[in-house]
């Protein structure tokens, strides 16, 4: 993984001594808290509903043993021994005393780690696909584009104060893990007819209250082309977005209101005019950068072990039917770990399981893990020899739960237990519902399945491009869930329908399980996954399902 410069280190370690006199003059009362806003928000600081929160970025949802360890210290000594991992592939600790901050991001600097741009009309953290390097679809790894990305886009002068927030996804294989149709930018890798590696770019996707599919504004960008590109679609955006009304100025708007063909058109006049000012350096250092991304020393040993423990132990064998994916070395597997046992909170971990992490990231895993936008951890490296012992310590440590891609694996923002803005609890309902279909035993009948929560319109739980999107709305004081069905988040995105009236919260979970014994009876075989059903019959037999009307009109 990439190493901090003395660029690099010099660049943090003055963010953090310029924050700590911010708060100095914060808690002195120099500053009040509307000035103080901005300055805490460059820094990754939030006001939530109970305490300050610390959102802390993980580029490209690439993090090493050490700097694991480190957010362990970090729960333990300023926090209440917990950390939340995001769909951004950030970690956020909801604690944190104001005073201590300054302390927090000195210790992030020692692991080379920071918060910055983790908040503000800025280019947030990219985003990467979390099996990046290891995948066995994979054409190249994405990760030294995305780091380059954040050289580029950390402090521009000229994209720090954009119209609005902006977030670049990007992926090297044909097939989406990263979300890409649903960001501001999203990038995706192919190749073209003489065998090229270059970027499908997708500009104006993005979720919230109007959510959006991107446009395709190039079907193959060569590589080389990569930032000056970039730089093109935000100048533009920078250009022409809404300052006026903070609901109409993200990069979505300004693509419907100009329009995709002029919106294109002038991302291509503007690339026209910076192509010629990047002259090789980019190009030089992305070289450099993929020094830092070479694949690790393979080890080359038999798998015999990993076969004997998979036809013979059915625990196990459920674990890696789940939880493996394939890797581009036949030796290897993707490891998944699950943060979301039935019953917790999704995407939390202590610092005892980040520890744990970090150890057998060192001993099983080349001591590589990655954050994935889905709320789990992934161990991207291990040999086949080494997944009996690594599940037998996962078990120990109850991090072995082997529901990855089902349907408890539920992406939750944090909703109203935290979030200021939020409008309906979403962590009490992944937890019902994971608990009420474990009880039934009907998950693995069930089979693939992506369930989102968002606890408000902003949708950070993904809701729309969920299989079955759960939204938590205020309804003059009560919480109201509304449900949308056969959204998809992959190369293949869709935003869900919406299914009509919305439910309370003690209502929610049996209309989930309605429209699950929908699909369980409409479905041609077991082998037809919900989203196939869904895509073959319609919205109609699971509107009749979920409201007891005929075909669901009446619920229109």
């Amino acid at each position: 993984m990439y190493s901090y410069s003395d660029f690099d280190e010099a660049f943090v370690r003055s963010r953090v001594a310029q924050f700590s006199q911010q708060v100095e003059r914060r808690l002195d009362g120099s500053l009040t808290e509307e000035e103080f806003r901005p300055l805490r928000l460059m820094n990754g600081l939030y006001l939530q509903l109970h305490a300050y929160m610390l959102r802390i970025a993980i580029p490209y949802g690439t993090i090493s043993p050490r700097q694991m360890r480190q957010l362990a210290l970090i729960a333990d000594t300023w926090d209440k021994g917990y950390g939340h991992f995001t769909t951004r592939q950030n970690i956020q600790f909801n604690w944190p005393v104001l005073g201590d901050v300054p302390a927090i991001l000195s210790a992030l600097a020692d692991v080379e780690m920071h918060a910055i741009q983790t908040s503000g009309n800025c280019v947030r953290n990219v985003t990467a696909d979390h099996f990046a390097g290891a995948a066995a679809d994979e054409i190249e790894d994405p990760r030294p584009y995305a780091e380059l990305l954040r050289q580029w886009s950390t402090d521009h002068p000229e994209f720090q104060f954009l119209p609005r927030k902006f977030k670049i996804a990007i992926t090297g294989s044909p097939n989406d893990r990263a979300v890409t149709r649903a960001h501001d930018i999203g990038l995706r890798m192919h190749r073209n007819a003489e065998g090229e590696p270059g970027f499908e770019v997708m500009v104006g996707g993005g979720l919230g209250r109007t959510p959006m599919i991107g446009h395709t504004v190039r079907d193959f960008l060569p590589v080389a082309d990569l930032l000056p590109y970039v730089e093109a679609v935000l100048s533009v955006y920078n250009t022409l977005g809404r300052r006026d009304n903070k609901y109409k100025a993200r990069v979505k708007i300004t693509v419907h209101e100009t329009g995709p063909a002029e919106f294109t058109r002038m991302i291509e006049e503007r690339f026209a005019e910076l192509r010629p000012f990047f002259g090789g350096n980019d190009q030089a250092m992305l070289d450099d950068i993929r020094q830092a991304f070479a694949p690790p020393v393979w080890r080359d040993a038999a798998t015999d072990g990993y076969d004997a423990f998979h036809a013979n132990d059915p625990v196990f064998r459920a674990w890696a039917d789940t939880n493996l994916a394939e890797h581009r070395n036949p030796q290897y597997a993707i490891v998944t770990v699950s943060l979301k046992a039935h019953g917790e909170t999704p995407g939390d971990a202590t610092s005892a399981q980040m520890r744990l992490l970090a150890d057998l990231a060192e001993r099983h895993g080349h001591s590589d893990l990655r954050i994935s936008h889905e709320q789990n951890v992934i161990l991207p490296h291990v040999h086949k020899s080494h997944l009996p012992a690594l599940h037998a310590a996962l078990s120990q440590a109850g991090l072995a739960t082997a529901n990855v891609g089902l349907l408890s694996d539920i992406i939750a923002c944090p909703g109203m237990d935290y979030c200021a803005l939020a409008t309906a609890r979403s962590i009490p309902v992944a937890q019902e519902l994971a608990m009420h279909f474990d009880a039934l035993k009907l998950e693995h009948d069930i089979g693939p399945l992506k369930i989102k929560i968002s606890g408000c319109i902003n949708a950070c739980g993904h809701h729309h491009v969920g299989h079955i999107g759960i939204l938590g709305l205020d309804r003059a004081g009560v919480e109201n869930y509304q449900i949308t069905l056969g959204g998809d988040g992959t190369e293949t995105a869709v935003i869900g329908d919406k299914t009509g009236p919305g439910f309370a919260y003690d209502e929610i979970t049996p209309a989930i399980e309605r429209i699950l014994r929908a699909y369980l009876g409409l479905r041609t075989e077991p082998s037809e996954t919900f989203l196939q059903a869904y895509r073959r019959v319609g919205l109609g037999p699971f509107k009749a399902a979920l409201y007891g009307t005929e075909a669901g009109q009446d619920a229109a």
